[in-house]
């Protein structure tokens, strides 16, 4: 038994001053201090340049990776103030960069709409950098500060004249924060900065990449501006679709903040491309604001099929998902006071804006579909062709049930379930055919591993649609197996396992397999994706034996070409190595696929994830939808990348 310390009073108490909570936990501020939160530095800088844009001083900003992974941030407003703060009896600029919760938002007249509510965005930069640069660009005058870990290292200085005004910020984030990575990954960036300018009409964001130059040693650079907004917004997420109407605009602004909404309905199956922002901050969760626009859809499209005689009497109403099935839509709102739930900003909270989001979505729909009868009997058909297949979807809602109260009897055939009933211990793997299934079937551990074997490939969902899918004995084995069930009825406490992971071969057919379910997933349960339950497994590629010994043992596992490469040139004699290639993972032995690949303490999993909401649409639209043209293009586009093609 431990023992009970002699005393505890206030001197055990720790107080963090300043900056010194952010660096003891940065997750608090950025979300994690992996990859995401890396890039969530970026996010924030640029959110106050945008700040400046909505309150109308701001035009253009340009954001530079340096090769070192710096970032320089510059934009045209009107630049940090300079003046001594009157509370703090420091130059302002310095407040802003050293003290949380200090900014413009709270209150003042710096900004009327802003993103960055709770003041912390650049002094959190600040306080998970080695190194911050601040230039402002004021009253004709340059000023320049800079900061270390946090602190204030050279204090505010004039450097001389100033032709515009501005404000740039550079930075280096700190190593020691971010132990995973410290380098950017230009497409992150890029997609973040493209949806930024569809949210505000006619902003100019510039990516500057230092890290790769052409010829003449110019940096990659990318313009991002749309002068369209968020209309361009949805015709570059349905790009590729075949459109049943032009895009629809309609807007509308009351004292409680302003609504812009824009929607077009493709033939695509997908639920997933309606999109809410408040003050440009992709809200993931929804809120009121996804509320109002959903009931607005669901009466404004059930009214008008009514009153055309589209829907009769005897037909059952069209569900949100049916009426919303093949839409593209973003809804963007902008608000004096909004009301997130925490820092991440996910869900909106904010009740007075659903009643204007729905006015106006059921005003403008409804002139809408009055005023083009043709593109309005499109849009209607594709919503009765999704009830219909919301019919057959009660299939799959008899087939799931709980774990804890399933039988034997009630799941499919082919799985060999594991013995733990608790979902957080548990795993299935996903395998291609019975070969495969038998060697992970005797490889497993049973106590929590589970194996479901395919029966050949799996549908393309994104052509099949809800209806023919459930039909398919593979899909409806895959949802009564994970349980959660699909669509509206999706349960996410009913998943029976929390890593789903597909192990398949590592070769073209086991790629195609691979994409197949990733599909499915990202149609019918992405939330799945978002809890971070979907893995792909790294069985290796090739084994290192030594020639002529009678030992059946791999020296060495090898995961791609480039490693084997690398591997032979550490020996002096690579030729007293036999390489064998697996073209599938029934050619491993049960113990070679427990050591390689299921093992937990020595195999490689990739956990799925979408951090990019917008690109991974247009990517499963395009590559595996029924238009052949967009996959035509993107095979041209790619074929010269291509390093190792199996035929």
């Amino acid at each position: 038994m431990a023992q009970k310390p002699d005393h505890y009073d206030g001197s055990d108490i720790q107080v963090l001053e300043g900056l010194e909570a952010v660096r003891k936990r940065p997750g608090m501020y950025i979300g994690s201090t992996g990859p995401r939160g890396l890039h969530h530095l970026v996010y924030e800088v640029v959110d106050n340049a945008v700040d400046e844009a909505l309150a109308g001083y701001c035009d253009t900003i340009e954001v530079w990776i340096h090769p070192d992974n710096s970032i320089s941030v510059n934009d045209n407003g009107r630049g940090i103030p300079v003046d001594k703060h009157p509370k703090e009896k420091i130059p302002t600029v310095e407040v802003v960069l050293t003290i949380l919760h200090a900014g413009g938002k709270f209150g003042g007249e710096g900004y009327k709409v802003s993103g960055g509510l709770h003041g912390v965005g650049v002094s959190v930069v600040n306080a998970l950098s080695t190194k911050v640069e601040v230039q402002v660009r004021r009253d004709g005058k340059t000023y320049e500060i800079d900061f270390d870990h946090g602190k204030t290292n050279n204090k505010l200085h004039e450097v001389g004249p100033a032709k515009n005004t501005g404000t740039m910020v550079t930075f280096w984030p700190d190593p020691a924060i971010f132990t995973e990575t410290t380098t950017y990954d230009y497409d992150t960036l890029a997609a973040r900065f493209r949806e930024m300018s569809f949210l505000n009409k006619g902003l100019k964001i510039i990516l500057h990449d230092e890290r790769v130059t052409d010829a003449d040693g110019n940096p990659r650079t990318e313009v991002f501006q749309a002068l369209g907004g968020i209309v361009d917004f949805v015709k570059f997420i349905n790009d590729g679709k075949e459109t049943l109407n032009k895009p629809i605009y309609f807007e509308a602004e009351n004292a409680d903040g302003t609504v812009e909404v824009a929607l077009q309905w493709s033939s695509s199956y997908s639920t997933n491309s309606v999109m809410a922002f408040a003050n440009n901050i992709n809200t993931h969760e929804g809120g009121t604001h996804m509320d109002g626009f959903k009931q607005a859809i669901t009466r404004t499209i059930n009214d008008y099929a009514r009153a055309k005689g589209l829907l009769k009497e005897k037909d059952n109403n069209l569900s949100g998902e049916d009426a919303r099935e093949g839409l593209a839509a973003i809804i963007s709102v902008k608000l004096h006071d909004p009301q997130f739930e925490g820092q991440t900003k996910t869900k909106l909270g904010n009740t007075e804006i659903r009643p204007l989001v729905q006015n106006a979505v059921t005003q403008g729909l409804a002139e809408y579909l009055e005023e083009n009868p043709t593109p309005a009997k499109r849009i209607i058909g594709k919503a009765t062709q999704a009830l219909k297949a919301r019919e057959a979807a009660r299939k799959a809602r008899e087939m799931t049930r709980r774990k804890n109260v399933l039988d034997s009897f009630s799941m499919p055939g082919k799985l060999a379930d594991c013995a733990s009933k608790d979902a957080s211990q548990s795993e299935i793997f996903i395998v291609e055919g019975d070969s495969a299934g038998g060697s992970a079937k005797q490889a497993r551990d049973r106590k929590f591993q589970a194996i479901l074997p395919l029966r050949g490939k799996i549908l393309n969902v994104e052509r099949a649609g809800l209806h023919r899918s459930l039909s398919s004995e593979t899909i409806s084995s895959l949802i009564t197996a994970i349980g959660t069930n699909i669509g509206e009825d999706f349960d996410a406490e009913k998943a029976r396992y929390h890593r789903i992971i597909i192990m398949t071969d590592a070769d073209v057919d086991g790629a195609h397999i691979r994409c197949l379910l990733l599909t499915f997933f990202y149609r019918y349960m992405p939330e799945l994706i978002n809890l971070g339950y979907i893995y792909i497994a790294q069985p290796p590629i090739f084994g290192l034996k030594k020639k002529n010994s009678r030992s059946t043992k791999v020296e060495r596992y090898i995961y791609d070409e480039k490693a084997l490469s690398a591997t032979l040139a550490e020996y002096d004699d690579p030729g007293k190595f036999d390489v064998q290639r697996y073209k599938g993972l029934g050619e491993m032995d049960p113990e070679q696929l427990w050591e390689t690949t299921m093992e937990p303490a020595t195999r490689t999993l990739l956990q799925v994830n979408i951090d990019d909401a917008v690109e991974a649409e247009r990517v499963v639209s395009e590559l595996m939808g029924d238009q052949v043209e967009p996959r035509k293009e993107f095979i041209q586009k790619h074929a010269r990348d291509v390093r190792f093609l199996d035929i």
